[in-house]
């Protein structure tokens, strides 16, 4: 029986894995965290056999909860879940100890492989994921990067329209008044919106705001 722990900060995402594995012999989550210091927690007092990790996570980041994993349970394997494919996240999170990289799009047949892959001592790295890694073997240089070199964050990639939404997002402009500025649908701002929030990874306007001038995002 293969014991998984989930840490993540978001519950719906924590559901979601626990209802896809639900059905699958062999694999049982014991037990889940929200934050990387309640993960730390949770796995001196379980110790389970793999540790599902997301990136982005309050107190203690995920890269932060693997690199003190590799050193303080080297025995449980770790499996970062995670919606960035940057090469900075990447390789941190494979300098800290990572046994496998996947991004949160991926298929439930790649996740289930992944998952089962490490768990059984193996590396498990997604097709995007290999690119990044090969790229930087070849050249040889941004693998020589130390984590305290590269921070965590690192600026997101906005597309110029998303740019322009963020821009009259931070003005206070309602979906309507951006479908007018711009000369889109009401829905078609909506979504850029939302896709907008989503690869910020933010909940409301004051985290949009914070990480807009953290990043100088406009």
């Amino acid at each position: 029986m293969i014991k998984v722990v989930l840490a993540d900060d978001h519950v719906l995402v924590r559901d979601g894995i626990k209802a896809l594995l639900e059905d699958q012999k062999g694999i049982t989550v014991i037990d889940e965290a929200s934050n990387g210091i309640e993960a730390l927690e949770v796995i001196n007092q379980n110790k389970p056999d793999i540790l599902i990790v997301d990136i982005r996570m309050p107190e203690m980041n995920g890269i932060e909860v693997v690199r003190e994993m590799s050193k303080s349970f080297k025995d449980v394997k770790t499996l970062v879940l995670s919606m960035h494919d940057s090469e900075e996240y990447v390789v941190q999170a494979i300098q800290a100890g990572a046994d496998g990289y996947l991004l949160k799009g991926a298929s439930k047949e790649e996740f289930l492989k992944a998952l089962n892959k490490v768990a059984s001592g193996g590396k498990y790295f997604t097709g995007d994921v290999s690119a990044i890694i090969m790229k930087n073997f070849v050249n040889g240089t941004t693998t020589s990067v130390t984590p305290k070199q590269a921070p965590v964050e690192t600026p997101f990639k906005l597309t110029k329209r998303e740019k322009q939404i963020l821009s009259l997002v931070l003005q206070l402009k309602n979906n309507k008044d951006i479908a007018e500025e711009l000369e889109i649908s009401k829905r078609t701002a909506e979504v850029h919106r939302f896709n907008l929030m989503k690869k910020l990874d933010v909940k409301n306007l004051l985290e949009l705001s914070n990480k807009a001038k953290e990043f100088g995002l406009v």
